[in-house]
């Protein structure tokens, strides 16, 4: 057993090479679960090849139900046996019974191996068709525990009366979330032209958001509670855009930040221009299948004034640009962010900003804020601002974003589910069939940017490692053609997890595919023990028929005792037992797909493949070792 011992721990092992490929989350997230399998795995060879032998010298007595040394066979016991050998008597009864059955089934499977391997090619193939029926998606979708509701009142709508609108969604929300649930709300309305502006989201008085944190120990999740508050405030208070967004710590990280998965970027510095293409744009996606929330956080039609300062006029008082803004500002927030200055209180050493505003709700009209004093260093006698500047009624955008230098409009767009894929393919496909103008560039960001050149580094990193484990073959079984017979179990494997993943409703994510990476060096382990075990056979002179036929039956109960083990153990991931299992569940289903029906179709594609391509070969003499010309002691290729 050395050999397929050492050939499986190997080969287990180096798939977990291309993970130094990876970039960005996906190489942090799985650098240390490859290390920790990579150190596990050598560990416990190390432990099979020496402390296991001398346990089995000790306490070993039978195997597999046979009677143990120096007691006869069908010798009556002297005392009554323990319910553990009644059971082990009781298993092994069943499990030669099915030996048995398995062993007649495959020998009329060997008869035709040309159909035995075309109809698990089939199957193969029929799997992949079923692919497309996949959801794909970056990384699985966990409950964090608390999500933010992002308000967007109709422009101009006074700071009071948006204040009124966030109480009416408060109650609403807490007359859909349980009491049980709902732990805290929090209100952000507003914003204020000053350094609190940047911990906050809202542009301008229309808007707002409302953050709501459930209790830990919340019956009802987080999407749930989410997808209920947003179809109450679309029947309710469909004045209002809203746009629902969890507040995990991991889709913070999957959306590089953004507050969507799907961030489409509206780029151009015509606002007008860009206004007209996103919403547009974003109607088209409001009536797409699958889509949850779409939000716009950009306006254009902002009620504001324009004031044109006439620096000539404003000259001849003493007074320039500045001057007159530098009043304006100061007069309707405060000088913090024209004149910033600080003081030091010596005592504490703590820092103050000194500021100068003007009395409050001095400003109350427009003809008040034209008879504003105007002051200066140079000013020797009263000035007003209307004498100087012309104050207009306007529309103005509530904010201004820029990405690479060119101004941008977000197009929030959050999915139903976790696929992301089929969405952005639609939105790509949308976007494809509009004209735009040639000053517009529409791009997709967010999570599916990340998912993409993850997805690309992971298929890199499966071919790769497939290409390494047969290397590895290779050089243990010092053959070429015994590798590629070994390696048709990762095709029954792939068709495990589409089969898996399509049952239990699972996407296609990160999670998933490095399962996938996983499995493709846990499944050839089967392989490796029915095709070593046959290569020794017909070194010592069998017929191939007959060697890949014993080599099944002897091995099939390592290959099911392993592959029980690994899949029982990915039973409690799988289940999404604990806070947070979520996330691993994807990788724990798709080795559990994917090693099961592996196991099953193992047992019959490997022995019809080595059956097709060594009968042809096993026509000549053996030779005094044992062996055929051109094969070794192991029954490898020379």
């Amino acid at each position: 057993m050395a050999l397929p011992v050492l050939a499986a721990t190997l080969s287990t092992s180096i798939v977990f090479f291309p993970v130094t490929l990876l970039f960005g989350v996906s190489r942090f997230l799985f650098s240390a679960l490859g290390l920790a399998v990579v150190i596990s795995l050598f560990a416990s060879y190390f432990v099979a090849m020496t402390v296991v032998p001398l346990f089995c010298a000790r306490f070993l007595k039978g195997s597999h139900g046979a009677p143990a040394h120096g007691e006869a066979p069908g010798a009556e016991p002297v005392l009554r046996q323990s319910f553990g050998a009644r059971f082990n008597a009781w298993f092994n009864d069943r499990f030669q019974a099915m030996l048995g059955r398995y062993q007649q089934v495959l020998d009329r499977l060997l008869i035709r191996p040309k159909a035995t391997l075309a109809g698990i090619v089939a199957f193969f193939l029929a799997t992949l068709a079923l692919a497309p029926l996949l959801g794909v998606s970056f990384f699985p979708r966990t409950d964090p525990g608390q999500f933010t509701i992002m308000v967007k009142a109709p422009a101009g709508m006074r700071l009071e009366r948006t204040e009124d609108q966030i109480r009416q969604v408060e109650e609403l929300v807490r007359r859909v979330v349980d009491k049980e649930d709902l732990q805290l709300i929090v209100s952000n309305i507003g914003s204020v032209a000053d350094l609190p502006a940047i911990y906050t989201t809202n542009s301008s008085e229309n808007t707002a958001f409302v953050q709501v944190s459930l209790t830990e120990d919340h019956k009802t999740g987080s999407y749930p509670y989410m997808e209920r508050i947003g179809q109450a405030l679309k029947a309710e208070m469909p004045q209002l855009s809203t746009y629902l967004v969890a507040n995990g710590l991991v889709d913070a990280v999957m959306n590089q930040g953004m507050p969507a998965p799907i961030d489409v970027q509206v780029s151009s510095n015509d606002l007008p221009t860009a206004d007209r293409v996103t919403k547009e744009l974003a109607a088209k996606i409001r009536a797409m299948p699958g889509v949850r929330g779409v939000f716009t956080p950009q306006d254009i039609d902002l009620p504001a004034l324009s004031v044109n300062v006439d620096r000539m006029r404003a000259a001849q008082v003493g007074l320039t640009q500045k001057d007159v803004v530098d009043t304006l500002i100061s007069a309707l927030t405060s000088d913090v962010m024209i004149a910033p200055s600080y003081w030091i209180d010596p005592k504490s050493g703590n820092n103050y900003f000194l500021t100068v505003q003007y009395p409050l709700n001095q400003i109350k009209s427009l003809t008040d804020l034209k008879n504003l004093v105007l002051r200066g260093p140079e000013v020797t006698r009263p000035t007003t601002l209307d004498s100087v500047a012309t104050v207009t009624q306007t529309f103005s955008p509530n904010e201004v974003d820029h990405y690479q230098i060119r101004r941008i409009m977000d197009i929030y767009v959050s999915p139903l589910g976790e696929d992301l894929g089929r969405l952005s393919k639609a939105i790509e496909e949308a976007v494809g069939k509009m004209k735009l103008p040639e000053s517009v560039v529409v791009s997709l960001r967010g999570s599916v940017q990340s998912m993409r050149a993850s997805f690309q580094s992971f298929a890199v990193g499966l071919v790769l490692a497939v290409a390494l484990v047969y290397l590895i073959l290779v050089a243990q079984f010092r053959s070429f053609v015994d590798p590629f017979i070994i390696l048709l179990a990762i095709p029954t494997g792939i068709a495990g997890v589409i089969l898996m993943l399509l049952v239990s409703g699972t996407t296609i994510n990160v999670m998933s595919l490095m399962g996938v990476v996983m499995l493709s060096g846990i499944v050839v382990s089967n392989s490796i023990l029915i095709v070593e075990f046959a290569n020794h056979l017909r070194s010592e002179g069998m017929p191939v028929q007959q060697a890949v036929s014993l080599a099944c039956r002897v091995r099939l109960r390592p290959v099911l005792m392993t592959s029980l083990a690994t899949i029982i153990g990915m039973v409690p991931m799988a289940m999404k037992l604990g806070t947070g299992s979520e996330a691993y569940a994807p990788l724990a289903q798709a080795i559990i797909g994917g090693l099961t029906v592996s196991v099953v179709l193992t047992v019959f594609v490997v022995p019809a493949a080595y059956l097709l391509i060594y009968r042809r070969r096993d026509s000549g003499p053996y030779n005094t070792a044992g062996t055929q010309p051109g094969h070794d002691a192991q029954g490898a290729t020379a």
